[in-house]
């Protein structure tokens, strides 16, 4: 048997692994709760159908090749077709892709890729904007992804001074706030890690309150006030708690 027959053997069942392999990744994202770090969870249903059907077209090619086996041997080889890449190529580069995606855990964004991405209490064109308000719902029970999507639709700030606010988010350092600020933000996720966008509010620190280094998780409690910040008139929020408490299970919000 000669180099060239085996390999020309082992290339289906590379195709297999590759498949096969792919299923399992997304599978497996979905069962260890890891899928909410890549995807709104609204896709959730895709990726679950994806993965299943994956696995089940992997299993019925194998089955294909396994019975084939004996008649191939039979068969006259088909003329090599002369290709850019060599064979096997397009399903390596899948499988090695599979590979590491099980292998490597995805990271949790944080407050360097907030800076990088701009982060801001307003929410541009280009994003979700709110489609409805419940009216009812009290100050403090407003999220900071609630708080920043009410003062989209009304930016005035000094329409929330002196309402209460109790918030969860990590810190980011702007560089443009003074050193008695902090800004507490959240990554918002409209469809996937690739378009996520972080928003959130400056906090006004009092008088000898620890500056948490970034990323600290922060629960935030205080009332809202409008402070000039970089020379612009922005909701604020005065703290008259902070508290470290660990990242969430779901460090997003949608």
């Amino acid at each position: 048997m000669t180099k060239s027959s085996t390999q020309n053997k082992l290339l289906p069942w590379l195709d297999v692994l590759a498949i096969t392999a792919w299923g399992v990744m997304m599978l497996r994202y979905w069962l260890n709760g890891k899928l909410n770090l890549l995807i709104h969870p609204n896709f959730f249903p895709l990726v679950v159908l994806g993965g299943a059907g994956l696995i089940a077209l992997g299993l019925l090619k194998a089955r294909e090749l396994w019975r084939s086996r004996r008649r191939q041997r039979d068969m006259t080889p088909n003329p090599q077709h002369i290709n850019f890449f060599a064979p096997g190529w397009g399903s390596s580069l899948l499988l090695i892709t599979a590979i590491l995606g099980l292998i490597i855990t995805p990271q949790v964004f944080a407050s360097d890729k907030a800076l990088q991405r701009g982060v801001t209490d307003l929410l541009s064109t280009s994003r979700v904007q709110p489609q409805a308000f419940r009216a009812s719902i009290r100050p403090e029970e407003r999220s900071l992804v609630d708080w920043v999507r009410t003062l989209s639709v009304y930016p005035e700030p000094d329409s929330y001074t002196g309402q209460k606010v109790k918030v969860q988010g990590f810190v980011v350092h702007p560089p443009e706030i003074g050193t008695e600020y902090i800004f507490l933000a959240r990554f918002v996720l409209t469809c996937c890690a690739a378009d996520a966008y972080p928003v959130g509010l400056p906090v006004k620190l009092s008088t000898g309150q620890e500056r948490y280094s970034p990323d600290t998780w922060l629960e935030i409690e205080g009332k809202m006030v409008t402070e000039t910040i970089s020379g612009n008139r922005q909701l604020t929020i005065a703290a008259s708690s902070l508290k470290k408490i660990p990242q969430p299970e779901n460090p997003y919000s949608y």
